[in-house]
């Protein structure tokens, strides 16, 4: 049975500033990170429903890669802040038995740059909420991809959950409710360009939601029924692409008739690292997340961090911890991008491993600025934390790992006219400025600069753990760049530190990305004593009143009886079903 227990600086703005600048919108409950495990597979997901989709196609004879699709279409509908159609995203698929690194692949449905675009679109460019930032979605392709690959039941069966929920309609709860409100009560969606988000998100009786509401949305039950009959044919082409250009015609954005029907998600091999005995599997450029996390973990071995038995985190392995994590963003920004246009060579070889962690000095903390080498200083883009992770087993083994977004919390802002289709504005994550790296943050080099067609680098994460080929691990979490380090601490905090998963996701969290030169820590007592210890050692530390980072949804599998325990983190809440 079961077990449930229950861009730029200018626009950097966090969940905790969206509380404080609309002091009127409740604030959700903080409630319990919600567990549970079973020996028939298990989902994970920021979204009660979404979740109980998930289980349901379990239960239906579906595997992990079904389940993950429904719940991938589910969230669209239930989590609109970053669930979508209108986004892109990454999807590590893992079989039971592992016998070779190429058995774990990677779709990749990263939006890409419309063929409008180019290197110099972005300079002297201030707005974040514009069709212009919209880069042509992925997501129903990667959906779509993942299924012919590895599905086993029909299509239409797999979006027709996410089509009841859009078109009947489902009760708000207090995430959702804030995070709509969040947006509703921002003086800038009072813009006309917004009119078709405030319609179709905005209560109908014009005043803020409160959970026990019920948001319907049939525009968006509309284009999924076309994607159910079509295929994404009925997203790319066809009545919802005529809407999507009308749209960037009323808009002034880029995305073309032609860029949807170009638009194709790719199938690529895993990046693989080794950890402590274990197999590290994640998503490959444009995805930062596989080599830096890889990264950072085999610096973090050879460095010979060890656990601690009466403390989460000691002060001489944070210290080690943020070192790598200076270095392993630095060669980020350096080199990664779209693998069509960019190379790592041998950046990442055990050589240069041994080289980078040669240089950390376990009493005193780096300068950044003397790590940046030949990049100009005169750190990325800014990284929206408006993400959303989901992970999924089947009963059989296989396992999957898929973390997707708008970018911003709900994209650009822009909905599709009579579509219900919310656009990303994920153009934000090319380097806009050629050449300009700065201390506070923006990045210029040449990698991840825009360019027709190009798919932007992301920090997203999704991550697959084996050992002795058979996964152990499925972990990811949402956050921008704060991605990568929060599922670096948990594989550290799991795997390395031999902890239960329950306590390895709660363990309180910290963020360095080589610029700005800050660590950013969680507002935990924990870092009490800490936070003076590790500026003593140089480290400038930044910790605001109720700082959190990420949201991690993860499931352990026990090799040994095959139960599988998911987690979803109290951060920002979650869901844990497993199938009967």
């Amino acid at each position: 049975m079961p077990l449930r227990i229950s861009l730029c600086v200018v626009f950097a703005i966090s969940w905790l500033v969206d509380v404080r600048a609309n002091p009127q919108v409740a604030i959700p409950k903080q409630t319990p990170s919600d567990v549970g495990a079973g020996n028939h597979g298990v989902v994970a997901t920021t979204s009660p429903l979404a979740s109980i989709i998930g289980r349901e196609c379990l239960e239906a004879g579906g595997n992990a890669v079904d389940s993950a699709v429904a719940t991938g279409f589910a969230l669209a509908v239930t989590w609109p802040e970053a669930g979508n159609i209108g986004g892109g995203g990454f999807m590590l698929i893992s079989p039971p038995n592992i016998a070779s690194p190429s058995d774990v692949v990677c779709i990749d449905f990263r939006e890409t740059a419309p063929q409008a675009a180019t290197e110099r679109s972005f300079v002297n460019w201030s707005q974040s909420r514009h069709a212009k930032m919209a880069g042509t979605p992925g997501s129903v392709a990667g959906m779509a991809l993942a299924h012919q690959k590895y599905g086993s039941l029909a299509w239409k069966e797999l979006v027709a959950p996410a089509i009841k929920l859009a078109k009947e309609g489902f009760v708000v709860d207090d995430y959702l409710a804030y995070s709509l409100n969040s947006a509703l009560t921002d003086p800038a969606i009072k813009d006309a360009r917004y009119d078709e988000f405030r319609r179709v998100l905005g209560h109908p009786d014009q005043r803020l939601w409160k959970p026990g509401d019920r948001l319907v949305q049939p525009d968006l039950a509309a284009t999924l029924q076309r994607i159910a009959d079509q295929g994404a044919d009925g997203f790319y082409q066809g009545q919802t692409a005529d809407k999507i250009v009308a749209e960037m015609k009323r808009g002034d954005g880029l995305i073309s008739r032609d860029d949807l029907a170009g638009y194709n998600a790719v199938a690529r091999t895993a990046t693989q690292s080794a950890y402590q005995g274990h197999d590290v599997y994640g998503a490959p450029p444009p995805s930062s997340g596989g080599l830096t996390v890889g990264l950072q973990l085999r610096m973090l071995e050879r460095l010979n961090l060890t656990p601690s038995s009466d403390a989460v985190w000691t002060t001489p392995q944070m210290h080690l911890m943020i070192e790598v994590m200076r270095r392993s963003f630095r060669l980020r920004a350096a080199l990664l991008g779209d693998p069509a246009t960019t190379e790592v060579g041998d950046a990442y070889d055990d050589a240069h491993v041994e080289a980078m962690a040669r240089t950390i000095s376990p009493r005193q903390a780096t300068s950044s600025a003397d790590i940046a080498g030949h990049i100009p200083l005169t750190a990325g883009p800014y990284e929206s934390e408006q993400t959303t992770h989901y992970s999924v087993v089947d009963g059989n083994g296989w396992a999957v790992s898929t973390t997707t977004t708008l970018e911003r919390s709900f994209g650009s802002w822009i909905m599709v006219k009579d579509a219900g289709v919310l656009l990303n504005n994920e153009m934000g994550d090319f380097n806009w400025v050629p050449g300009m790296t700065t201390k506070t943050g923006q990045i210029g080099t040449k990698a991840n600069l825009v360019g027709p067609g190009k798919r932007m680098l992301s920090s997203m994460s999704p991550t697959i753990i084996a050992k002795n080929g058979q996964p152990v691990l499925v972990v990811g979490s949402p956050g921008g760049r704060t991605i990568i380090n929060t599922v670096a601490e948990v594989i550290v905090q799991s795997i390395g530190f031999d902890r239960p998963l329950l306590e390895a996701v709660e363990a309180p969290r910290f963020h360095h990305q080589w610029f700005p030169d800050q660590v950013s820590l969680e507002d935990d007592e924990h870092f009490d004593a800490i936070t003076p210890a590790l500026q003593a050692m140089g480290h400038q530390c930044s910790r605001p009143s109720g700082r959190r980072q990420g949201s991690v949804h993860a499931i352990a599998i026990d090799p040994e009886t095959g139960t599988a325990t998911g987690v979803s983190d109290w951060r920002r809440g979650g869901s844990v079903e497993a199938a009967r």
